[in-house]
């Protein structure tokens, strides 16, 4: 028999659809589920969007365009992203991708040799291991402590971490899973070490815009770094599009020009009429945007609440992202949990309550002695939020 390729064996994956194959196989012998594993969307994409996109259909945009988007997305594109960020940006530096996820690999073929090094965040979405991995490099962790208000980088241990050898580092402010945010200091520090060192940064900022108090902010409109600096942006989140897998890098000249040429080598081009889909979503109301965000706010207020009300846990509420990264520690040793994957599978058999855990984001760090889990609220319904995390609390009391 024919052998695979050695480099599969460093291809990692997205492990909360693991989990989400769990959940389902325990709801197909009848018991309910709550999902909190899985961090889609469960509010539709909004009207005039989807019009947008048929319109575009019947209007014969369904071949091939150019590989880097078409120029009329691009535009909105480079409008839309710099006035937020206070950046002036041409259609020049957007390369239209399917997702935001792409933009993770495309950058990675585009700056890093194999061998040389790639400092990421742990926990952190598991595609930056995975594909640092895949395609030769080393992958360097970097780590977050605890604080009151959720995480902090631990910016000691990155710059113990550079070596001659290291060539770029991804930054996910607003971060997935455990929805820390940067404070001012801590940005403008990272952004100094990548100077110092002459490091490529990938400024993942999918939930930029997914916020409920205060205002984001880029690393890359800091001095010197827009020339550095490439932003990974996705309609996702913010216009509930996951399926529609429409997102943008926004990157250097010299960066662009070498993602549209993978682009053209890869899926030729995004969707045509999907990309008039975007244009609609940026330019046309915002109403809905709001809304999802208002629908958003009153589940992780809910959540949150309950969370802090179960025995032995504790989350701070996040400003942003849609998600809860709970301490569960005191809760799994009051239950005699050594393992939180034990924890989670016993969880899933006597509440139906499916969540990710810290193992699913990143291999754990030496040292790192505290167990959490990840609760995604953004595909479940309030009421549902309520009845799961009310079950996880009656289930953990009555057992300790």
């Amino acid at each position: 028999m024919q052998n695979l390729a050695h480099r599969l064996e460093r291809l990692g994956t997205e492990t909360a659809f693991s989990v989400a194959q769990a959940a389902a196989a325990w709801k197909a012998e009848g018991n309910p589920v709550y999902p909190f594993h899985l961090g889609d969307i469960n509010i539709p994409t909004a009207g005039n969007i989807i019009e947008a996109m048929n319109r575009a259909i019947a209007d014969g945009h369904t071949g091939y365009c150019p590989g880097p988007g078409i120029p009329q997305l691009r535009e909105a594109l480079a409008d839309d992203i710099g006035s937020r960020r206070g950046i002036t940006f041409s259609p020049d530096n957007v390369v239209v991708m399917t997702g935001g996820k792409p933009v993770i690999t495309k950058f990675l073929q585009a700056v890093m040799n194999p061998g040389e090094e790639v400092l990421y965040p742990n926990p952190g979405f598991p595609i930056y291991e995975s594909q640092i991995e895949y395609l030769g490099g080393t992958a360097v962790p970097y780590r977050y402590v605890p604080t009151e208000s959720g995480f902090a980088i631990d910016l000691d241990q990155i710059r113990a971490s550079i070596t001659p050898n290291t060539t770029a580092i991804i930054y996910n402010d607003l971060q997935n899973p455990i929805s820390a945010e940067s404070t001012a200091a801590e940005r403008e520090a990272v952004a100094q070490i990548a100077i110092e060192h002459d490091l490529w940064v990938l400024s993942d900022e999918a939930y930029f815009e997914t916020r409920y108090e205060g205002v984001s902010s880029s690393i890359a409109a800091l001095p010197g770094m827009a020339e550095r600096t490439v932003i990974l942006y996705t309609f996702s989140k913010k216009f509930a599009m996951t399926g529609s897998r429409l997102g943008c890098a926004v990157a250097p000249l010299q960066i662009a020009q070498v993602l549209s040429k993978l682009n053209t080598n890869d899926e030729s081009c995004t969707t045509h009429y999907v990309q008039w889909a975007g244009i609609e979503a940026l330019r046309g109301p915002q109403e809905s945007v709001q809304g999802m965000l208002d629908v958003l706010r009153e589940r992780r207020d809910a959540a949150c609440e309950l969370v802090n009300s179960i025995p032995g846990m504790r989350v701070a509420v996040p400003q942003s992202t849609f998600y809860l990264f709970p301490d569960v520690t005191s809760t799994m040793e009051r239950m005699g949990y050594t393992a939180v994957g034990d924890f989670a599978t016993a969880a899933l058999q006597n509440t139906g309550v499916s969540f990710c855990t810290r193992e699913h984001f990143g291999r754990r760090l030496p040292g790192e002695d505290r167990q959490y889990i990840r609760l995604a609220y953004s595909g479940i319904d309030l009421n549902d939020i309520r009845d799961g995390l009310g079950r996880l609390r009656q289930w953990i009391e009555a057992a300790s």
